[in-house]
C-alpha cells in the first residue's frame, strides 16, 4: 500500500499523441508513485467537454435558443474567453425516450485495452487502477444550455450519463476501475457565475453530486476533482483559499450513501499565505478517503516546495498534484510536470 504522502494524482487530460503514450510516460516517471492512472482524455476530448456541444448541436433534439444572447465566458480578470450561442431542447420532444450519446464509455473502453496490455507487460504496476475521469452533468448543462429548458435537459444528460457509466462498469473489471467526477461548474455557480442562480442551488448542486457517485457501485473506486476552470491555463474563478474545496468535500461526504476513495482539491499559483491553507483544518474526510491537492505548477520547483510545506502545517497526509489537467497546454511542458512530481518523492 503507497503512503498518500507519497504519492501523485492525475486529474485526466494531458497533451500526448495516445493513451498508451500518455500510461507510458507516467510509469515511467512515477510508476511507484501512483494508484490511478488516466488515459489523458486525448482525440476528441482533448477540450473537454466541447465535443458534448458539437454532439449536442448535431442532435435532431436540439437547437439553439434564439431568444437569449449568447453567454461569455470570463476568466476571473474580466477577459472574455468565448461566446457561445446555447442551446435547449426543440418543442415536442419525448423527453421519456430521450437519450444522449454521450460517448465517454467508447473511449474508456478503448484505452482501457491499452491499459491491460501494458499492465499485462508489468509497464504499468498491477496494483494500478485505470481512471476514467468525466465531467458531471452540470459542466455541459451550464457551459451550453439555456436556461430556458436547462432542468428537463439535465435529467436527460443526466440519464444519459448512468446509461453510459453502466457500460463501462459492464466492460472493464471492476477491481481495476476508479471513475473521477470533474466538479467545475458547480464551483462557478457557488461564486454566481451563470446568471438566475436558484435559491437552493446548494442542496441542488450536492444532491446532484450524490446521485452521480451513488451510480458508481461499491466495487469501484469513486472520486472527485474540485476545479476552478482551466482555461487559458488559468483559473476562471481564483480561489481565495481552500474554504470553497473543502465546503464542496465535506458537502460531498455529507449526501453521498457510499464512499470516497479520493479526491482533489486545487490550490493556486504564487506564494499564498499560510492563510489560504488554514480552511483544511475543517476537512471532516472519512478514513477511506485519500486527499490530494493542487499545489504544482509548471517550472516552479521553488514554489511547489513552499506551497507544501505551508499546507502540511495544516494537513500532514495528503499526495501530490497540478491544479487541473494539462490538456489544453503545451505539450512540451509534459516531461518538466511529470518532474515536479517526481522531485518531492526522491
Amino acid at each position: 500500500m503507497k503512503s498518500i504522502n507519497n504519492t501523485a494524482h492525475f486529474v485526466g487530460s494531458i497533451p500526448l499523441n495516445s493513451s498508451e503514450e500518455v500510461f507510458c510516460s507516467i510509469c515511467d516517471a512515477l510508476g511507484n508513485h501512483v494508484k490511478r492512472i488516466p488515459d489523458g482524455e486525448t482525440g476528441e476530448r482533448t477540450n473537454w467537454i466541447l465535443f458534448q456541444r458539437k454532439m449536442l448541436a448535431n442532435h435532431p433534439a436540439m437547437e439553439p435558443d434564439s431568444s437569449i444572447p449568447k453567454f461569455q465566458f470570463k476568466q476571473w480578470n474580466g477577459k472574455v474567453i468565448r461566446e457561445v450561442e446555447l442551446l435547449k431542447i426543440r418543442d415536442n420532444i419525448n423527453l421519456e425516450e430521450l437519450i444522449f450519446p454521450v460517448g465517454y464509455s467508447e473511449h474508456a473502453i478503448e484505452s482501457f485495452k491499452d491499459f491491460e496490455r501494458l499492465q499485462s507487460n508489468g509497464i504499468i504496476p498491477s496494483d494500478v487502477k485505470f481512471q476514467v475521469s468525466i465531467p458531471t452533468p452540470f459542466a455541459t448543462g451550464y457551459n451550453y444550455i439555456s436556461p430556458n429548458g436547462r432542468k428537463e435537459f439535465l435529467k436527460v444528460y443526466e440519464k444519459s450519463f448512468a446509461i453510459d457509466i453502466k457500460k463501462i462498469i459492464d466492460s472493464i473489471p471492476n477491481d481495476k476501475l476508479a471513475i473521477q467526477w470533474d466538479v467545475c461548474q458547480e464551483i462557478l455557480i457557488f461564486n454566481n457565475y451563470f446568471p438566475n442562480r436558484s435559491e437552493n442551488y446548494k442542496d441542488e448542486v450536492f444532491s446532484q453530486l450524490a446521485r452521480i457517485g451513488n451510480v458508481i457501485p461499491i466495487g469501484v473506486e469513486l472520486g472527485y476533482h474540485i476545479c476552478y476552470g482551466s482555461p487559458g491555463d488559468d483559473h476562471i474563478i481564483k480561489p481565495k483559499n481552500f474554504a470553497l474545496s473543502v465546503e464542496f468535500a465535506n458537502g460531498i461526504f455529507n449526501y453521498i450513501d457510499r464512499s470516497v476513495e479520493f479526491i482533489h482539491l486545487p490550490g493556486t499559483y504564487g506564494q499564498p499565505e499560510n492563510e489560504f491553507y488554514e480552511p483544511l483544518k475543517n476537512l471532516k474526510t472519512p478514513k477511506s478517503c485519500e486527499i490530494y491537492l493542487g499545489l504544482l505548477f509548471f517550472d516552479d520547483l521553488e514554489g511547489d516546495n513552499k506551497r507544501i510545506a505551508a499546507a502540511r502545517k495544516i494537513l500532514p497526509n495528503f499526495g501530490i498534484s497540478t491544479v487541473c489537467g494539462w490538456g489544453r497546454g503545451n505539450p512540451e511542458r509534459v516531461s518538466s510536470l511529470l518532474n515536479s512530481h517526481k522531485v518531492n518523492f526522491e
